[in-house]
């Protein structure tokens, strides 16, 4: 089932923001599932407190499958004796409850192996690596001729998820309006929630700042953003990109369906004196007006969903004006993978980004090809975002007790460890790009 909505600490609704309450769960609520977990509010993650019925063939099969290649991966710890003590320590995954954690994997696959980690089943002393390793793995963990009863442990996404207009503000208040405090705690001053180009690596939090700076830089260049340029921006984020923009004297309009989102960049805009230059909307995407001699867009295609692709690069081409470009930077994977995560209900879209999907460089071609719309410069950079999701990982670890001190109880933080982990991972092990895209008018109008 999905979470409801919100799923995370109740909120006393003011104008223009919105408060996390902290909630302690009552006895009657809180559910003790494997050995290193903490209570877990049955009523608010009805899915983590309790594994699913056991099923005993398919849980003997997640045991036999998912043993065997975290045994041939090096990720389970050794039996006694077997272990090589002149061999480096790998990363490892540890478990706490074998039983519930198969049991989990064997109803649910994927969304079980997370829901897992969020229920205290399995811990790692090396989160990331070992999800690296298993995303390099990706596609052959699972002999082949198994791979065919695929359908058996992967559920169809919810039709609540779809990204209409009234589902996309759903979709993003669920991720996005959590709490400014909360996505405070681990991004830099900037507030740019996105991948950073950093000078050198391994990068370092005091670097990020600029980091960001350079990639929204790259993506003003590449739209020729400049004095009195007409700029379309969809996806606002905090505003640092409007703010970087308006200080080059364009005149920025930009769009977002985050209510949270909108008041913090309208009241950064306003403490910078920008603000008769940037006009903050909050507005769908498919709503926009106006034509623009550019238009940037970073890492919000994710967020559309594949139905509606054709929507989104038809607004893209309908914003501008002739002569105009248009910048985006978006994360992508292969096409394959991509097919079948569209067919998929994964624990990235039940818990973290309902409705969104990552493209693949194909699909991008393709559907702006359709708009209207061609690819004058493609650049990959992923492992810039490995760097970005470590230092966020970090920060947002090493702030654990400011997360709980906003009302985030530890069910939330171990999903939102997870989710930047797994990110990261697929960043590390090639399984993810990202990606900065200029396109141009391809045909007349």
């Amino acid at each position: 089932m999905n979470p409801p909505s919100p799923v995370f600490p109740d909120r006393a609704h003011a104008p223009g923001r919105a408060v996390c309450v902290p909630v302690q769960p009552g006895p009657a609520a809180a559910v003790r599932v494997g050995a290193a977990a903490d209570p877990v509010d049955a009523g608010r993650w009805p899915d983590v407190a309790r594994p699913p019925k056991a099923r005993p063939g398919r849980t003997a099969l997640a045991r036999y499958l998912v043993r065997g290649a975290l045994k041939n991966l090096s990720l389970l710890a050794p039996d006694d004796g077997d272990a090589d003590p002149a061999a480096p320590a790998p990363p490892r995954l540890v478990l706490h409850d074998p039983d519930a954690f198969y049991r989990r994997i064997g109803g649910d696959g994927l969304i079980g192996f997370g829901e897992s980690y969020m229920a205290g089943e399995w811990d790692s002393d090396d989160l990331p690596g070992v999800l690296t390793r298993l995303a390099a793995h990706a596609d052959d963990l699972v002999p082949a001729p198994l791979r065919r009863l695929r359908s058996l442990w992967v559920a169809a996404r919810p039709a609540a998820d779809r990204n209409t207009p009234d589902g996309a503000r759903e979709n993003v208040h669920r991720h996005y309006d959590l709490s400014n405090e909360l996505f405070a705690t681990f991004l830099d001053p900037t507030l740019t929630y996105s991948s950073a180009v950093f000078p050198a690596f391994p990068a370092r939090f005091a670097s990020l700042r600029d980091a960001q700076h350079r990639k929204i830089d790259r993506l003003l260049d590449l739209a020729r953003v400049g004095a009195d340029t007409r700029l379309l921006e969809i996806g606002t984020g905090w505003g640092e990109l409007a703010l970087r923009a308006a200080a080059r004297c364009a005149r920025v309009t930009t769009l977002t369906l985050s209510s949270e989102q909108a008041d913090l960049a309208r009241a950064r805009v306003r403490e910078a004196g920008l603000a008769d230059r940037v006009d903050i909307r909050l507005c769908d995407y498919r709503d926009a007006e106006g034509r623009y001699d550019a238009v940037v867009s970073v890492e919000m295609i994710e967020a559309v969903g594949a139905e509606y692709w054709p929507s989104y690069f038809r607004t893209l081409r309908d914003a501008l004006a002739p002569g105009g470009r248009v910048a985006l930077q978006a994360i992508t994977m292969g096409h394959r993978q991509m097919l079948h995560t569209a067919a998929t209900h994964t624990w990235i879209s039940k818990y973290v980004f309902p409705g969104g999907l990552i493209p693949s460089r194909e699909a991008i071609d393709a559907h702006s090809a359709a708009a209207g719309l061609r690819t004058v410069a493609d650049n990959g950079y992923g492992p810039h975002y490995a760097e970005t999701l470590r230092l966020w990982r970090e920060r947002f670890t090493a702030r654990r007790d400011d997360v709980a001190a906003l009302g985030f109880d530890a069910v939330f933080r171990r999903m939102w460890e997870l989710y930047l982990a797994y990110s990261e991972a697929g960043f590390r092990s090639g399984y993810l790009d990202v990606r900065q895209l200029l396109l141009t008018e391809g045909t007349p109008r």
